[in-house]
C-alpha cells in the first residue's frame, strides 16, 4: 500500500483473521447521520463491524483495518460462490447518509480518492473488474448500498469495474425460473428473488428500480453472461 493514499490511520478492533485470500472489493455507504458517528461505530468493540478503509465526504482516506486482517464489513452474503466475503474481500465504507437518512451523490473528493485507493488494491490483489461490487450485489435482501446515485461508469472507465453492457435486443426469458437461474449463474444470492432483481438493477440500471423482470433487465443479464463465458470480465 502506497502510503500517500492513506491520510489518517483510526485503528479497529473488530477484525479477526483471513481464511481466503484476497479476490473481491466490496464497496458500501455509511448509512450513518455523520462521518464521526460512522468512524465511532466502526471502532467499537459492541457492534461487531468494520471495513478496512473509510473515505469521508472531503476525500479524507482513513485506515481502519490493514488487508491481511479479516475486516467485519459484508455480513451474512454470497456472491459467484463465495460465502464468507469478509474472508475475501477488503471493504471500503465511502461516508453518505444513505436511504435512511437523506441519500445524496456521492462528493467529487470521495471519488477523486476512492480511483487511486481502489487501483492500488485491485493491482496489488489482482482483482478481476467483476469482483468490484456494491454491498448490495453480496447481499440483496439485506442491503442497498452503495445505491443508485455511485458513479459505477466512473470505476468502469479506469477498468477498476465492469461498464454497462449495451444490450442489442429486448430479451424475455421463457419463464421467471429461467431468469433466476441464469441470475443465479450471474453471481447472485436469489434467495429472494425481487431483491435480487433490485439488487441487479441498482448496479446495472440504477434509473429505474423495480424489482420486476423484464425484457431490458433480461437482455442487460444476458450480455453480462455472455462476457462472463468468453472470459471478458476478469
Amino acid at each position: 500500500m502506497d502510503r500517500w493514499l492513506i491520510h489518517r490511520e483510526v485503528p479497529s478492533p473488530n477484525w479477526n483473521a483471513r481464511k481466503l485470500p484476497v479476490s473481491m472489493v466490496v464497496l458500501h455507504y455509511t448509512g450513518m447521520a455523520s462521518g464521526a458517528e460512522a468512524i465511532e461505530r466502526l471502532c467499537d468493540p459492541a457492534a461487531e463491524v468494520s471495513a478496512h478503509y473509510l473515505i469521508d465526504e472531503d476525500g479524507t482516506v482513513i485506515r481502519l483495518v490493514d488487508e491481511d486482517k479479516r475486516a467485519w464489513h459484508a455480513g451474512r452474503s454470497y456472491w459467484r460462490g463465495v460465502t464468507d466475503i469478509n474472508s475475501a474481500s477488503v471493504g471500503i465504507e465511502l461516508v453518505n447518509p444513505g436511504h435512511e437518512f437523506g441519500y445524496r451523490p456521492f462528493t467529487d473528493a470521495q471519488m477523486d480518492a476512492l480511483i487511486p485507493l481502489l487501483a492500488d488494491i485491485v493491482r496489488r490483489h489482482g482483482i478481476a473488474p467483476a469482483n468490484v461490487v456494491g454491498h448490495s450485489d453480496i447481499a440483496p435482501a439485506r442491503k442497498t448500498d452503495p445505491g443508485e446515485l455511485f458513479d459505477w461508469d466512473l470505476l468502469a472507465r479506469y477498468r477498476l469495474a465492469l461498464a454497462k453492457p449495451k444490450p442489442r435486443m429486448r430479451l424475455i426469458y421463457d419463464n421467471d425460473g429461467a431468469f433466476y437461474l441464469a441470475l443465479e449463474r450471474y453471481g447472485y444470492d436469489i434467495a429472494d428473488g425481487p431483491a435480487a432483481i433490485r439488487a441487479f438493477e441498482r448496479r446495472w440500471r440504477p434509473h429505474r428500480i423495480t424489482g420486476a423482470i423484464d425484457g431490458q433487465i433480461g437482455a442487460l443479464l444476458f450480455e453480462l453472461l455472455i462476457a462472463r463465458d468468453l472470459g471478458q470480465d476478469c
